[in-house]
């Protein structure tokens, strides 16, 4: 296992996708659930680049484009939600999720 092979870079890709999976899972914190959605999308931008280099002898660009896609997806994501994170801190002083789940029913 080395640069030079697919599978450790799909290991990388695996365990910062289930790292993302268990913070979106047991965080009650807006912010932590965030962190983890966006390491979910660094594995995903990480396997298309890893994809993308061992696909062809040179090198494919695709899956570069691909992981530079989702980074800008990533970005306009956690822009809007950080922007409803604050309006809902003005207007609760809390960022709990179970009390911001308790306020839309």
């Amino acid at each position: 296992m080395g640069p030079d092979h697919l599978g450790s870079y799909l290991a990388i890709a695996a365990a910062l996708f289930t790292t993302g999976v268990l913070a979106v899972c047991t965080r009650r914190n807006a912010i932590g659930v965030l962190i983890g959605i966006e390491l979910m999308l660094n594995a995903a931008a990480l396997q298309f680049v890893a994809y993308g280099r061992f696909r062809a002898p040179l090198g494919d660009s695709i899956g570069q484009a691909a992981a530079v896609f989702v980074i800008v997806v990533a970005a306009a994501e956690a822009a809007v939600a950080l922007a409803l994170l604050f309006a809902v801190y003005r207007t609760l002083r809390d960022i709990d999720l179970e009390r911001t789940r308790e306020l839309a029913a």
